[in-house]
């Protein structure tokens, strides 16, 4: 089997379950020694790392809650402490929160804490890998079909979260691209085993809105992330790729 990510080292953030763990092991699959955060999921993600030392690759998980921006440093020196080195970092970790703008019963703290995590977390984690990401290192955002169109209510302050890393993300290609460093988005879409499901009157709509009528696997998603941080991916930055069924079709 080929190895294009032998001797490469990767950090997914919010790797234990979903769409995370499988990009870790797809990462780990082709040569990579995986790094992964989670915040409550310690049995999810000691069974994530054993799965990967099957491989034949190392692979660590470290406790971080990215809606704390003050521990992206620290997870940061913690890789490079365990690995050596950095080289691919998978945003990843999100949650999701909706209602709507007029909601007088909104949860509005639930909401800020959704803001800090899909949006400030993800920053701090760019500026603090940024600084020691090695030269042809890549980034590869995940965001959401919802970045782009909201397509529903309700999903505003999601949608905002998932448009504004998006941007951010094009500025950090700008930023890198001189010490040969990419920066990409995956706009990811519905997913089986994914975050948890809108009702289902909301999820028959969103489904039907897709061009391939289905929810999507981690696995298919996850190969979209590989791609972008494989040497095939090399002249390939401040992109969007758009694996979500065709959902802005």
């Amino acid at each position: 089997m080929s190895k294009p990510l032998m001797g490469k080292v990767a950090l997914v953030t919010g790797g234990s379950r979903g769409l995370g763990a499988a990009t870790v092991r797809l990462l780990a699959e082709q040569g990579a020694d995986v790094a992964f955060t989670y915040v409550n999921s310690e049995k999810q993600a000691r069974a994530v790392v054993d799965e990967v030392h099957g491989k034949g690759v190392k692979a660590v998980a470290f406790q971080s809650d990215q809606a704390d921006t003050s521990r992206a440093p620290a997870l940061i020196d913690d890789v490079v402490a365990h690995f050596g080195g950095l080289d691919i970092l998978v945003n990843n970790a999100a949650i999701s929160v909706a209602g709507t703008v007029d909601d007088p019963d909104a949860d509005t703290a639930a909401l800020d804490r959704m803001h800090a995590t899909n949006y400030l977390g993800v920053i701090a984690v760019i500026r603090a890998a940024s600084r020691v990401l090695r030269t042809g290192g890549r980034i590869i955002t995940v965001s959401s079909g919802l970045g782009s169109r909201v397509g529903t209510p309700g999903l505003a302050d999601y949608s905002a979260t998932k448009s504004g890393i998006e941007r951010y993300t094009m500025g950090v290609a700008r930023d890198l691209g001189p010490r040969n460093i990419t920066a990409n988005v995956v706009e990811a879409g519905l997913m089986e085993g994914g975050m948890e499901p809108p009702d289902p009157e909301t999820l028959e709509v969103l489904v039907s809105s897709l061009s391939l009528q289905r929810m999507g696997h981690p696995d298919e998603i996850a190969a979209a992330i590989a791609f972008l941080a494989s040497p095939a991916a090399s002249y390939i930055t401040g992109a969007v790729l758009d694996a979500h069924g065709g959902y802005n079709a």
